[in-house]
């Protein structure tokens, strides 16, 4: 589909909103109608898409006449699958476009996080950020599973346009909501108030259905009920043209590449629509081919130019750069690892110290061949948790023995994949309400047949005031539950640090039976990291080195072993040694090029 016209069929989506309560809102309901049947004239194919957001930007648009004192309320309903995130999403970015609201951002709230009266706190937190979260929209999902305490929350915000508190709330520093207690304080929030905010429900039943949940008087409040209808092979050709124009232009901008896309490769994306991501699965494909083609790039040195054709075989899509030979383009993405047990226990021995670790990591290969031998003998099988969590101070190799461990459990069978996601609580925790739970689950879903590694993972824990952090961290939770035979997590982290971050979830511990303590290196083990790292990179330490460099490792290690001792020690030391050593050579042209003299070390 050519976006451009997709855009002018529906730019007049939010016309109404251009215009004062009254008069404006019905102009605007018309024209856009017209506009759209215009362009459904002009293209047939893409109906179904045109209709759905038509009809959703009437409702927005209407909803500034009906509300235009109070709160606007609208119903998006439809069966999972039929573009309801879709709709909402394009109705508003085309009205942001057309500078009919400020921005398409949209604070979502997952009802369903909130599914007990304990989690009133964490509720009334997250429903005052997303009311004063950048944008103009708040969608609520997933209603059907709340506690019915929240809902008449949201009963009230809706039928009243205010929602009152039942204890005694400040807004601190951060912007966050947290109780005041008994003592008398400056600023207390009394009240919820919808700032103005269009409030959006998804539900796959209709304006019926809630009565039951919210009650009479919220459902005479619903303004607009909008529903979806399944997709139609031809709105699905054509949204999958659209988004392949999008990643076209994407591949262009980021990668310097001019991607070509045959009719072949939108009936392929157009298939990853299911019942269960609905037209996500078009975007989702879409990501996986630029995440694909952005590893191919990085996995060559020169820069690249040209066209990259795409193709569809029915083992998946091949791509071929300035018409070379095809190739698997998913299989660019780090995801398997087809190394033999033997080279990787070859690896792990040559690591230096981190003997406990080698034992627990060899053990898992032991325990995989017991329980295949018990199956094959008709014995039940004991299925043992792989989850680990890594403690020690920085540079005892908690990062490369993570590396590793994803590797070996691909070549034992434990895992599909072996890849391994390295993130930190910036990859997890949302920057706005709503956001933290799809940005956890999607790294989740990155890392399935792999290891999920999380760098000083105590940082997801700032305290109970932290509802982000703590969201996160529940999310977290859910997913390894979820996908438990797909997924190995890795948490890492100074150890009293770890301790206090496993009291954040009472299901935390539990699920992390494996505890592994990294010691500090001695300075023997450190001469001989720093010796095999000289070796790596083409040099060598003559033997006089041996004695200064022994009594520095042990005096930094006493010193300073947790900010800056250990691996990064031997690396920087060496680092240090290789730069003095070429000044060196400058003034003494016939030295071996080689060899670091204990004058080029700085101890």
């Amino acid at each position: 589909m050519d976006p451009k016209a997709f855009v002018a069929g529906m730019s007049a989506l939010g016309a109404g909103m251009a215009m004062i309560a009254g008069l404006g809102p019905g102009i605007g309901e018309g024209y856009a109608a017209g506009q759209a049947c215009s362009a459904i004239g002009r293209q047939p194919e893409a109906q179904g898409d045109i209709t759905r957001t038509m009809i959703l930007g009437i409702a927005m648009a209407e909803s500034t006449g009906i509300y235009a004192l109070v709160i606007a309320l609208i119903l998006l309903w439809g069966a999972p699958g039929t573009g309801r995130h879709f709709a909402l999403a394009e109705t508003a970015r085309i009205m942001a476009a057309r500078g009919l609201l400020q921005s398409d951002r949209m604070a979502v709230m997952d009802l369903a996080l909130y599914p007990d009266p304990g989690a009133e706190k964490l509720f009334l937190q997250d429903l005052y950020a997303a009311l004063h979260a950048p944008g103009e929209i708040v969608v609520f999902e997933h209603y059907e599973s709340c506690h019915p305490g929240f809902l008449r929350i949201l009963s009230d915000l809706a039928v009243k346009g205010s929602a009152p508190l039942s204890s005694r709330y400040l807004v601190n520093k951060e912007g966050i909501l947290v109780e005041a207690g008994t003592a008398l304080a400056p600023g207390a929030v009394s009240h919820i108030d919808p700032c103005g905010k269009y409030l959006i429900f998804f539900s796959r039943k209709g304006r019926e259905a809630l009565t039951d949940k919210f009650g009479a008087s919220f459902v005479a409040a619903v303004g607009d009920v909008c529903q979806t209808a399944p997709f139609t092979p031809e709105a699905l050709a054509a949204l999958a043209a659209q988004q392949l124009n999008a990643l076209a232009q994407r591949v262009h901008s980021r990668l310097g590449l001019t991607l070509a896309a045959g009719a072949e490769v939108r009936d392929y994306v157009a298939a990853q629509c299911s019942k269960e991501k609905g037209a996500e699965g078009l975007a989702d494909c879409c990501e996986r081919i630029f995440r694909a083609l952005s590893e191919y790039c990085l996995q060559t040195d020169a820069k690249l130019s040209g066209t990259v054709a795409l193709t569809a075989a029915p083992e998946g899509l091949q791509f071929a750069l300035n018409g070379a030979a095809p190739a698997d383009l998913f299989s660019l993405l780090p995801a398997a690892y087809t190394g033999a047990v033997e080279q990787i226990r070859a690896e792990l021995d040559a690591l230096v110290g981190l003997a406990p670790v080698k034992e627990y990591v060899f053990g898992l290969a032991d325990n995989l061949q017991v329980q295949q031998r018990r199956a094959a003998a008709g014995f039940k099988t004991a299925s043992l948790s792989m989850h680990m969590i890594f403690t020690g101070n920085p540079g005892t190799g908690k990062t490369t023995i993570a590396r590793l461990v994803a590797k070996y459990l691909k070549a034992i069978g434990a895992l599909k994949g072996g890849q391994l996601v390295e993130v930190t609580r910036a990859d997890l925790v949302g920057r706005y309400t709503g956001h933290t739970a799809p940005l956890t689950n999607s790294v989740i879903e990155s890392a399935l047949g792999g290891v999920l590694f999380i760098d000083e993972a105590y940082s997801l824990y700032r305290g109970e005031q932290d509802s982000f952090g703590l969201e996160a961290i529940d999310t977290l939770v859910k997913g390894m539950e979820d996908h438990r035979d797909e997924l190995v997590v890795i948490l890492a982290g100074y150890t009293k640090e770890m301790e206090m971050f496993l009291t954040a979830n009472s299901g935390l511990a539990s699920r992390f039976p494996n505890k592994i303590e990294f010691p500090d290196y001695t300075a023997d083990e450190l001469l001989d990291i720093t010796t095999v790292l000289a070796k790596g990179k083409g040099y060598r330490l003559a033997e006089s080195c041996t004695f200064p460099l022994l009594g520095y490792y042990k005096r930094r290690q006493a010193l300073d072993s947790r900010t800056a001792g250990n691996g990064r020690l031997a690396r920087n030391t060496l680092e240090k040694a290789i730069f003095n050593q070429s000044r060196r050579l400058v003034a003494e042209p016939a030295a071996e090029l080689d060899v670091i003299l204990p004058g080029d070390l700085e101890l």
